[in-house]
């Protein structure tokens, strides 16, 4: 039973990756069914050792696996395929805390802007910067510097392996517990 929540865990880890990257322009799809798969394992915790404190600890692997699951596939994609252009800052639209920057590469004005969701954008206008464009258009343009897949990747495994750890420790205490002949819920 705990080599089965093992390997659901690496699974739906697989999984959601796969959505993001098929859903890569979009955001809701791999975060509505990482949010669904990641609940399902705290479920599958939850039942293997029979405590709900263990089930608690699997949230903590659960969001560093939907995010990256989540973040992944868009920089993997812009690193893959994206292009490099220097660009300048010339116009910024403001609406609540949403920033809007206008962009001019060597080409004229870049058809997407660059957008920021704060109160303190750490950019103005002029400034010059380097970002990454999608040619095909589906994911959302960078700046360069920001885009780590690697990070992203790292996140992700990060994530598995702990969702590995505490699919181990929920087996191994569910093993004892059950051999014990205890069976309360709450300890």
């Amino acid at each position: 039973m705990t080599l089965l929540v093992v390997l659901m865990g690496l699974v739906f880890v697989g999984l959601n990756t796969g959505v993001a990257y098929v859903a890569v322009s979009t955001k809701a799809v791999p975060i509505s069914t990482g949010v669904i798969l990641c609940l399902v394992f705290v479920i599958a915790v939850r039942l293997l050792h029979r405590a709900v404190w263990l089930a608690f600890l699997a949230v903590v692997p659960a969001l560093l696996v939907l995010v990256g699951s989540v973040q992944f596939a868009p920089e993997a994609v812009l690193e893959g395929r994206g292009v490099r252009q220097e660009v300048t800052i010339v116009a910024v639209e403001v609406t609540g805390k949403r920033h809007a920057f206008t962009l001019q590469g060597a080409d004229g004005r870049l058809d997407e802007p660059l957008i920021y969701q704060g109160s303190n954008p750490n950019h103005r206008v002029g400034d010059r910067l380097a970002v990454l464009t999608d040619p095909e258009g589906k994911v959302e343009l960078e700046v360069a510097d920001r885009v780590d897949s690697g990070g992203m990747l790292g996140m992700l495994l990060l994530g598995g392996a702990g969702w590995t750890c505490i699919a181990l420790l929920a087996g191994w205490r569910g093993h004892v517990r059950r051999r014990k002949g205890r069976h309360d819920i709450w300890t």
